[in-house]
């Protein structure tokens, strides 16, 4: 069975933006809740409120390790606020409710009424899973409410206790429930609902510990129910860890493929040119003015691993290492995330594009195919995951050594598994024993166990760009790498220095003192002319010790207040027993 599109009439058959706004019918409830076939169609509607087509390939577009053509409000000082602030909709809750507490028909068997109420519960968890992170209390809400029901309408935020453990009774419904199979991986199985228990729980009980919450659920019992979901899934489940006829392309595979992999992602967006439903993920990653012009930063790149398994910090020359040297000899996913010595766009050779994308000379290559033809508008079709097993393996990983449960069989089967996939020869079936003193100085210094600074490594390289980062480090309190992180990038020898990037024997690029006009510096024909410094306007400079660095001139804001959102001031405004969120108001 195949999902890619979605049927509008059913999109709208009960839209609202609010809680206390009343349906708009226009099909009746026998022909959607009386039928296999109707509910079958209702419950593809619930598909497009994951998340926008548009948008599951940006996910990471504000992280710490993103450096982008201009700062989000939410990260500049006094930029950000209520009266701006989004994301407090109900219409998607209220399209889920109307299916669960309407799908009674006495003419279908209650096996198939649980499978598309467990369809609509795991939305349900998943929407509200979105709101919690988002929000902290929100008002919890199982059935379409009426505009008579004016005690729930102007009730309070429920607690996170009672939200999160709706949320889980939710997902296991799902997963007792639910008998498709996912299809061709654009759909939903039991699977999915465990898959996202894991997520949901480690969220859930790293937010709880890190964040110091004392509530009846404690940490330690949500790493237990990640770490159970986790092992069904894995001893149980179809997936494993895919690796392609070419290891040096394993995970690319995952994110250029035309459909699903479906040995290994759980769930993900299909694309189709014949039905004119594409993305536009080239052009997003390759523009110079329609995307942010995303660059990773050099300490995230620095955290990747030699091939032997060592740091590549540990090499003695790493701080004077050109482009060329440092990838070498590095865990494969540097190649399949970043242009490196050997990437090629349409036949031809593609360094790190300095004319008009990178700032850092780390442009990535996730999501974008190698034909140029689809960099100038909507016309990828390559799927998109949203759910891989590889993240299973990470959540069971960190839930069983936050429990300090895990041994070395489960290193071997998670980290260790995933490492292997990458081409890392050392270390896959040993548990670390020494703290890599760059990674805990740069990203955690408040973890001393050197084997969950691994796996947070870990996450970091194999979730790259996936949408995880900025959650992650809400969770374990890490929002300061937000505005501290240094937004460096490749080591520049010298200005006016001709620079080959690639060694393919031509000229990639040439850094020159800003305070001179271009057209000054001699370079050949093709070759990128970057203005270091110069100005108050160019934020392209570099550091003392010859590194790239972006937008260093403008301040990035982290504040306590921001591990969750503002309640949008119209929502309080409806609703005045609503509270606002710690450090918020005016």
């Amino acid at each position: 069975m195949k999902r890619i599109l979605f049927i509008p009439i059913i999109a709208l058959l009960f839209s609202s933006c609010e809680l206390n706004e009343l349906p708009k019918a226009s099909a009746t409830e026998e022909d959607i809740f009386g039928t296999e076939n109707g509910l079958k169609n209702y419950s593809n509607s619930f598909y497009r409120d994951i998340t926008s087509r548009s948008d599951a390939f940006k996910g990471d577009a504000m992280a710490d390790y993103a450096a982008v053509n201009s700062l989000n409000d939410f990260m500049v000082k006094g930029a950000y606020s209520a009266e701006i602030s989004t994301g407090w909709s109900w219409t998607a809750l209220r399209n889920i409710n109307q299916m669960i507490v309407k799908c009674t028909s006495p003419q279908l068997s209650d096996a198939v009424k649980n499978n598309y109420i467990g369809i609509a519960r795991f939305f349900r968890a998943w929407f509200y899973y979105d709101k919690v992170v988002r929000f902290g209390d929100v008002p919890w809400v199982d059935h379409p409410l009426t505009v008579d029901e004016t005690d729930i309408l102007h009730a309070p935020r429920d607690s996170r206790e009672l939200v999160m453990k709706r949320i889980m009774e939710d997902l296991d419904f799902a997963y007792a429930n639910i008998t498709g199979d996912g299809g061709d991986g654009t759909l939903i199985n039991k699977w999915t609902a465990l898959g996202l228990k894991t997520r949901v729980a480690l969220f859930e009980g790293t937010f709880r510990k890190y964040h110091k919450l004392n509530l009846a659920t404690t940490p330690a019992d949500f790493f237990k129910m990640a770490a159970d979901a986790g092992k069904i899934l894995m001893e149980t489940g179809p997936y494993s860890v895919y690796v392609a006829n070419d290891p040096k392309l394993s995970q690319r595979q995952l994110f250029v493929s035309n459909q699903p992999v479906k040995q290994e992602v759980m769930f993900g967006l299909a694309f189709s040119k014949d039905q004119a439903l594409m993305n536009d993920a080239n052009w997003w990653w390759t523009s110079a003015t329609y995307g942010p012009r995303l660059s990773l930063v050099r300490p995230f790149i620095n955290s990747i691993l030699n091939l032997d398994g060592t740091p590549y910090t540990d090499r003695p020359n790493y701080q004077t290492e050109e482009f060329y040297e440092e990838c070498q000899n590095r865990d494969y996913r540097l190649a399949q995330l970043i242009r490196t010595p050997g990437y090629k766009r349409g036949g031809e050779a593609a360094p790190p594009n300095f004319a008009s994308y990178t700032y850092t000379g780390y442009q990535p290559i996730k999501y974008t195919l190698d034909d140029p033809y689809y960099d100038n508008g909507a016309y990828n079709i390559n799927a998109v995951p949203l759910m891989r097993y590889a993240e299973i393996l990470l959540n069971y990983a960190e839930a069983k050594q936050e429990l300090g449960q895990l041994n070395l069989t489960d290193w071997t089967k998670t980290i260790g598994a995933l490492r292997a996939r990458a081409g890392i020869t050392s270390g896959n079936n040993s548990l670390p024993t020494k703290v890599d003193n760059y990674l805990k100085n740069t990203f955690f210094p408040d973890i001393n166990d050197p084997v969950l600074l691994e796996i947070r490594r870990e996450r970091q390289v194999e979730l790259a760009l996936e949408g995880f980062r900025f959650n992650d480090l809400k969770r374990w309190k890490m929002g300061s790498s937000m505005a501290n992180l240094a937004w460096t990038g490749i080591y520049v020898p010298a200005l006016e220095k001709l620079m080959d990037l690639d060694h393919d024997g031509k000229p990639d690029v040439i850094f020159y003192d800003g305070s001179k006009p271009a057209s000054s510096i001699t370079a050949p024909s093709g070759v990128a002319k970057v203005a270091i410094g110069g100005g108050s306007k160019n934020f392209q400079t570099m550091t003392t010790d010859n590194h790239l660095e972006w937008y260093k001139a403008v301040p990035r804001s982290w504040e306590e207040k921001q591990y969750l959102y503002p309640l949008p001031a119209t929502a309080i405004v409806k609703n005045s027993n609503l509270v606002q969120n710690p450090g918020w108001t005016k």
